[in-house]
Order: structure tokens, then sequence, then C-alpha cells
């Protein structure tokens, strides 16, 4: 058969799924809740949620849901959805030690994007994503495809929410991205899959950790410095992401801060001249790109005439922290506790 016509195939396969699906729901209500499960009636169904511009109608609870990038996978795997994901893909980094069970269970369909094909192949009845070029061109797939295929998509709103995505890279922040935005995403896909108690005590647990994280504390004399990849020509944070977030919560100063671009290339040079008191480093196992690990990036660090006469290298202040703290998620919460850590550490928070 050739690429075309299995690819044909999946799409009417995906459909007649798409359709038995939207008739075979179980329990909702408080049960559902509990059980994580969907009930024939799906009562209170359909769902829609807007997303970085466009409806996600979905006609029942999803029992086939694939997860196309890492942030998203995390948060459908703390509100104890496993069972209803077929898939995922797009990854970073290891899970948290408390969702690896969980997230063995799920198989994964790439560790970058998986192929539009191999995603029709589960069949799903729902996709979320983190990032809008995720399901755009160059990702796995437009989300008109997606909609044609009347496969609802579910994009984080922190990709878009006070973002200018139309000039390239990464997009530019107009606006101050705060965790409400997070927190609103985990409300938006607990509402999809009718288990909003647990969004909630997601949420609670997440608002509690940073209060205690920033209790009683002060660091606004220090100065850091996000790098998430790239030694040849680094990707470093502006001022208005998901490490603004962290910044702001802990009083502190980006180094970068009047740039708005999300992921500004910045050579070495100009780091030098803004000399950071604390360098927060991505240590990912991806292997996309130069200096991915955190190992890679302390090495270069250390060795380059650039930057091995930086404060913070020849005080060895690091902060090392997984791609998905770096990223607008439920584990931003996480860069705020170990930033905070470090700064306390370092005697540069008061």
């Amino acid at each position: 058969m050739s690429s075309t016509a299995r690819i044909s195939a999946l799409l009417c396969a995906c459909l007649f799924a798409l359709t038995a699906c939207g008739g075979s729901t179980e329990k909702t209500g408080e049960s559902a809740d509990k059980a994580g499960k969907a009930d024939k009636s799906a009562e209170g169904y359909p769902v829609t949620v807007t997303s970085c511009g466009k409806d996600a109608k979905v006609p029942a609870p999803p029992q086939r849901a694939v997860s196309l990038d890492q942030g998203s996978t995390e948060i459908l795997l703390s509100l104890g959805l496993a069972d209803r994901m077929v898939g995922t893909g797009t990854w970073t980094d290891p899970v948290p030690k408390n969702l690896e069970k969980e997230n063995a269970k799920v198989e994964r369909l790439a560790d970058r994007y998986p192929s539009l094909e191999k995603v029709l192949s589960k069949e799903p009845d729902f996709v979320s994503a983190s990032f809008l070029y995720t399901v755009g061109k160059g990702g796995v797939a437009d989300r008109a495809k997606f909609d044609e295929l009347n496969v609802p998509v579910y994009v984080s709103p922190s990709d878009c929410a006070g973002k200018d995505n139309d000039g390239g890279g990464d997009g530019k922040r107009v606006k101050t991205l705060t965790m409400d935005t997070v927190y609103g995403e985990v409300r938006d896909l607990a509402k999809v899959f009718h288990v909003e108690k647990r969004g909630e005590r997601l949420v609670a647990d997440l608002k509690s950790r940073v209060t205690k994280a920033t209790e009683d504390i002060d660091a606004s004399d220090a100065t850091l410095l996000y790098w998430f990849a790239n030694s040849d020509a680094p990707y470093m944070a502006g001022c208005c992401g998901a490490p603004g977030i962290i910044t702001r919560e802990l009083g502190a100063k980006n180094v970068f801060d009047d740039t708005h671009e999300e992921w500004p290339q910045i050579n070495w040079e100009t780091v030098a001249d803004r000399d950071p008191d604390v360098l927060v480093i991505g240590d990912l196992t991806r292997k996309s790109q130069s200096a991915e690990s955190a190992a890679a990036k302390i090495k270069f660090l250390e060795t380059n005439p650039a930057t091995k006469n930086l404060t913070a290298v020849k005080k060895k202040r690091y902060v090392l922290l997984s791609g998905q703290a770096m990223n607008p998620t439920i584990r931003t919460v996480d860069g705020i506790e170990q930033v905070a850590a470090g700064l306390r550490k370092f005697g540069l928070a008061k």
C-alpha cells in the first residue's frame, strides 16, 4: 500500500473510531471524578474550551487522548488520566519520580514530534499540546488537519496569552505571563475529562508550594541569567515567560529583562557584559542542539574565554533546572523552589 493510501485509510479509521467513541462513554458526576471514567449518557457534554483563539468542542469525556508535548502530558498524568491516554510525544526530560509509574502505562510515540500517521494510528478522540508550533507548520500537523477529522485540539493558553507568535522563533511576550495562566490550563483539561475536583486539588497543591518557597525571601539584590540550550548561539530567557515567573516570585532580577522575546539568542560577549550573579541552566536529556545537558553547559562555561571569568562561573553559582521547569508548565513551580533554594545556599536571599 502506498504512503498516501495508508494515510487515507488511517483517516477513515480515525473518523470511524471517533464516531464510535462519541457514543461509548462511561460514568460521569461524582463517581467519574473518583474513577476517571465517563458515563454513556455523557452528562454535561459537549464541553467547549477555548485555547489560542480557537474553540475545541469535546463531545464526550476523552478515552483515547494523545498529548503531543511533555508539559501537557505531565498535567494529564498528574490528574490521574493515564488510563485515558494512548500516546505522548516531544520530550526534553524524564518525568518526575511521582509520575514514573503512570507514565510507563502510556506509549511514547516519539521523543520529538510523532508523525501524523503515527498519531492517527492511535485513533485519538482528543489531542493536547503545549505549543502552537507543535500543531502548526513544522510540527505534527496543523490544527486545521485535526479539525477535518473532528479531533478536538487544545493548546496551552500559556503559549498565546499576551504573546505574539507571528514574528518567528519562540515568539515575543507583549504581556507578562503568570502562574494563573498555567492554573487555567489545569482547570481546562480537568473540565475536558470531567475530573474538576482533581484539577482544583492540583492547583491548590501548586499554589501552596509557591507560597512555601517564596515565604520571607528577598532576593532583590540578585541578578539571574537563564540559559536553556545551545552553546553556539545560546537561547537565554527574556523578561516575561516562565523564567520571568520564577524571577518575579523571588523578587530577583533577570539580566535580560529588557527583551520581550521568549528565548532570544544572545552572544557570549553580551552575557559577559551583564555578568549575572547566578546562572540558571537547563539540564536537558534531548540531543537536538549543542550543550543540552547541564554538564555540557558547565564544561563550556568554565573553558570558554568569554565566559570563564563570569562572576557566577568563578563562584560556581549554578542552579540546574529541567527544561520543563523553564517552560510555562506545572513544573515551573519546581523552578521557583529550586532557584529559591539556590539563592539561599549562595547567600543571595535575605
